[in-house]
């Protein structure tokens, strides 16, 4: 069963309202294979929402955190006080001195993450060193600093690769970006929301996040409903993702699908993926670590599937971009990687279903300018899940 979040009360929902489709119609740009509409009416979802770039959303997250009078909530997969992020360290520092309410959660797989299982133990050890110390300094400062998830047994194992930053009434989410020097030089990108309802929900996920690790447990798929924008919330129950359902059943309506991702789609979504005319843009396996090189082969053996990506940078955005038989185009776009393992794994994840033409048409030059077109510069480097 999956729960959806109304006037800031939880209600269970049966499945197939919880699936309830948002009837937006847009029209798309002309871009090739991806649809036209007759008609293009105004998005009624969430306001504005802007997509950043690595740098450009932690620069711009630091300079809110810096003037931010009330609270910051920030969860990441990985996180380091490292050049790309040591001003934003800073000014979580600061915030927390001056006062603020911070809190800061962050996946024990920042460092013991798979990729370091094939480093020296000495290397290892530093990391959880440098990890400790970032922790200590945040929490001396009077923020709230937690660990999320296990080191023991199968590392991929409830993670929670959710990401998203609240800074007062000011939202970033519905993409990928880790809080560290890998996380900010692949070819990513975050959205800013400035809507203090989203901002109060998020607020929620996070709480709800710390909450069940306390627990050691996950809780049932949510959506949060914003007029014409869905939130989508996997809360890390083995083989419940709403994501993923979406996703499927998005795609098995659509004439055309895009995918962006770091890995190879797996599972019942890459099958229905392959009915239809499609373009996938992953990483080839000569990207990864080690451990996501096999993953990445593996998931193309199995699959048959090639991709289109050929630029050096490390892929690390998650998005579907779908057109309709109508010429609709809907797209998710988040922390998902649309791969049927992290599903069986209980990952927590979130994302953003839309039908705005504003944000898609956002996604489409990214995917122009940052998958496309971009064919050289940008080493690629083993990053986490």
């Amino acid at each position: 069963m999956n729960v959806t979040w109304t006037s800031r009360r939880w209600r269970a929902l049966e499945p197939f309202q919880c699936h309830a489709r948002v009837m937006t119609s847009v029209m798309p740009s002309p871009s090739p294979g991806l649809g036209r509409a007759p008609t293009d009416a105004p998005s009624r979802g969430l306001p504005s929402p802007t997509l950043m770039l690595p740098g450009a959303y932690i620069h711009d997250a630091t300079a809110r955190v810096r003037a931010a009078q009330r609270r910051v909530r920030l969860t990441t997969l990985t996180i380091a006080d490292e050049q790309r992020t040591y001003a934003l360290i800073e000014a979580l520092v600061a915030a927390a001195k001056r006062g603020v309410d911070v809190q800061v959660a962050a996946d024990v797989f920042t460092y013991v993450d798979a990729a370091g299982t094939f480093l020296p133990a000495r290397y290892r050890t530093t990391r959880r060193r440098e990890s400790s110390a970032l922790a200590a300094r945040l929490t001396e400062a009077g923020a709230t600093f937690t660990w999320l998830g296990s080191e023991r047994g199968l590392i991929w194992r409830g993670r929670t690769h959710t990401k998203l930053s609240v800074v007062d009434d000011v939202s970033y989410a519905f993409g990928g970006v880790n809080i560290d020097d890998r996380g900010a030089s692949n070819a990513d990108y975050m959205f800013r929301v400035e809507d203090p309802r989203l901002a109060d929900d998020l607020d929620e996920v996070y709480e709800r996040i710390v909450r069940m690790n306390a627990s050691q447990l996950g809780h049932p798929s949510l959506t949060l409903r914003h007029g014409d924008d869905t939130v989508l919330v996997d809360g890390g129950v083995p083989g419940d993702s709403v994501i993923y359902r979406r996703a499927m059943a998005l795609a098995s309506e659509a004439v055309h699908v895009l995918l962006i991702s770091q890995y190879c789609p797996t599972g019942p979504l890459g099958r229905i993926i392959a009915e239809r005319p499609h373009a996938l843009w992953f990483n080839p396996p000569r990207h990864a670590s080690p451990a996501n090189r096999v993953l990445i082969s593996a998931s193309m053996a199995a699959t048959g599937y090639r991709t289109q990506y050929r630029s050096r940078r490390y892929l690390h955005a998650k998005c579907l971009v779908m057109t309709m038989p109508s010429g609709e185009r809907v797209a998710i776009t988040g922390s998902h990687n649309f791969v049927r393992g992290g599903v069986a794994l209980g990952t927590r994840e979130i994302a953003l279903e839309t039908r705005s033409a504003a944000v898609i048409d956002q996604i489409l030059a990214f995917h122009r300018t940052h998958v496309l077109g971009s064919r050289h510069g940008g080493l690629a480097h083993p990053p986490g899940l």
